[in-house]
């Protein structure tokens, strides 16, 4: 069914508005409370202006709050602007002013840091302020403009319905080469097209219990809300200091009896380094989605010895393509711990080209840059049309000045299978003692070692012969006694030499960024300015 995102979740209220919709910290909201709650929030917004064509930036931790925000947002006509409330306040400002948010809905213990990013606005930039929580205090300068009981006086019905399924629903703020954030426009339509196909390829239904576990901020949290709350399924939010505690997140999966998990890789890795997996465990959950970076194969070996009953699913696609653009489901549990993972085949309406530096399609077995286009293809950057011209490109078959292709910088290959194997970014693939190296490939080789929890690897410049010096970051498993020594002799029976790094670090847990990857960056940095931490491995 084509319907706007806020139709589909008003259609599953008018249908079973007693069922339980947003579960988070014991807190719940059935589907006829959010709906009602929803409804009365998008007509206090319209009052304030915030109509067809306008922005509502969300200023609030995970909550049921939030998902009711969102909802309330897209039924006034809006799209919604998720802002990290834990990001630095500079930051935080310039989200705020790129987006041109003319309301902001804040909630939980945010006053102090909304109260100094507010002061980094100029006056007619700052947005009108709807506060709601009525547990936290609001801020008193500026003070809101409405309060979460002004609702109280708004009619529950929902209001008139209208807008085009080609109008944004979103927009997700990311990391630009820039150094100022970037906004990907996501649609209606968009993300629509990739819930029909999720729905009815993993068979969801409102028997189902979906985790959330991905930030607001992050595309795959749409797949999560929508795809359940479409369905009239149980959703689960999964609040964000468990990320460091995997055996409590094993336990919320036991508790909630949750059917569906999905997350970034890293997660999955923490949970399998810290052994909470127990054979047969989870008997409720059916399927585990992963996204966002490759997950060590020896990871995926883990989770499938120990639950035979659930189905993997690895999705690829970067918040310009919305949500996923291709899939791979693993048949069955791979034997060699260094064997990639592929991404897969095209999701249907997503086309998935590999190309050479004249935008030319490569050879099997070739490598080349990835290109996606097709129904999920964002329509750029938020009012950078430079920015979007240079990734979004003209396609290079028939008709392409009418289609796009968003060129993504990561490597890919078709195998011999037919499959597509993600290789890198082009940013990781560097060129050390005259050999091209790809770094993912001594990752690969990192993560089949037992005695490492995590473990990455950078390339810093070198006045040296070497052109670059290659540096792992590692952190043992628990248990095990290791040293540079040691594990570069492991790396040394399945890799070249020159393949080797020779610089390494402990570090307790590897930096992480907000979408819970690996901080290359930060690791850059630590190696830059850690010499006395550094232990060489000749």
């Amino acid at each position: 069914m084509n319907a706007r995102l806020e139709h589909a979740v008003s259609a599953q209220a008018q249908a079973r508005p007693e069922s339980v919709a947003v579960v988070c910290r014991g807190e719940r909201l059935s589907y006829g409370e959010l709906e009602a709650l929803s409804n009365r929030l998008a007509r206090v917004l319209r009052a304030a202006g915030c109509g067809s064509g306008e922005r509502v930036a969300l200023y609030m931790p995970k909550s049921p709050i939030a998902i009711a925000a969102m909802l309330g947002a897209l039924k006034a006509g809006a799209a919604y602007v998720p802002v990290d409330p834990d990001s630095p306040a500079p930051r935080q400002a310039r989200v705020l002013a790129l987006g041109d948010c003319r309301c902001l809905l804040a909630a939980g213990p945010v006053a102090p840091r909304l109260r100094e990013v507010l002061a980094g606005l100029p006056p007619a930039a700052r947005p009108r302020i709807g506060w709601l929580d009525d547990e936290a205090a609001p801020p008193a300068d500026p003070a809101p403009d409405f309060l979460l009981r002004d609702l109280g006086a708004q009619p529950a019905s929902t209001p008139p319905r209208a807008g085009a399924l080609s109008e944004l629903a979103l927009i997700l703020f990311t990391s630009g080469s820039t150094g100022l954030p970037k906004g990907v426009m996501l649609t209606h339509a968009g993300v629509g097209h990739f819930l029909r196909w999720a729905r009815a390829h993993f068979g969801l239904t409102s028997a189902d219990r979906v985790s959330q576990h991905a930030p607001l901020r992050f595309d795959i949290s749409t797949f999560d809300i929508y795809g359940a709350l479409g369905v009239g399924a149980e959703l689960h939010l999964v609040p964000p200091e468990l990320n460091l505690l995997p055996h409590k997140l094993a336990q919320l999966i036991r508790d909630a009896r949750l059917t569906q998990w999905f997350s970034v890789p890293a997660v999955l890795t923490l949970m399998a380094k810290f052994a909470v997996v127990a054979p047969g465990d989870f008997s409720s959950l059916r399927r585990v989605l992963f996204a966002g970076e490759v997950l060590p194969t020896s990871t995926l070996i883990y989770w499938m010895r120990r639950l035979p009953h659930v189905r993997f699913t690895n999705l690829y696609g970067p918040t310009e393509t919305t949500i996923s653009s291709s899939y791979y489901e693993v048949p069955r549990c791979p034997e060699d711990a260094r064997a990639p993972i592929p991404i897969g085949r095209a999701i249907p309406g997503e086309e998935l080209l590999v190309l050479d530096e004249a935008q030319r399609p490569v050879p099997p077995d070739t490598t080349g840059e990835l290109c996606i286009g097709g129904a999920g293809l964002s329509p750029g950057y938020w009012r950078d049309a430079d920015m979007t011209a240079v990734a979004f490109v003209p396609h290079p078959g028939p008709a392409g000045a009418r289609r796009r292709l968003y060129r993504t910088g990561d490597l890919a290959r078709v195998g011999a299978d037919g499959l597509l194997y993600f290789l890198g970014r082009a940013d990781m693939q560097i060129k050390s003692r005259g050999h091209r190296i790809e770094l993912g490939e001594i990752e690969a080789a990192l993560h089949a070692l037992p005695e490492l929890r995590e473990s990455a690897v950078v390339a810093l410049p070198s006045a040296g012969f070497e052109g670059a010096l290659l540096c792992c970051a590692y952190v043992p498993a628990p248990g095990h006694a290791v040293s540079a020594q040691s594990l570069r002799a492991s790396l040394a029976a399945v890799l070249p030499g020159y393949m080797l790094p020779a610089r390494w670090q402990r570090f307790e847990a590897l930096p992480k960024n907000e979408s819970g990857k690996i901080d290359r960056v930060a690791l850059r940095a630590a190696f830059q300015g850690g010499e006395a931490r550094i232990e060489e491995a000749a």
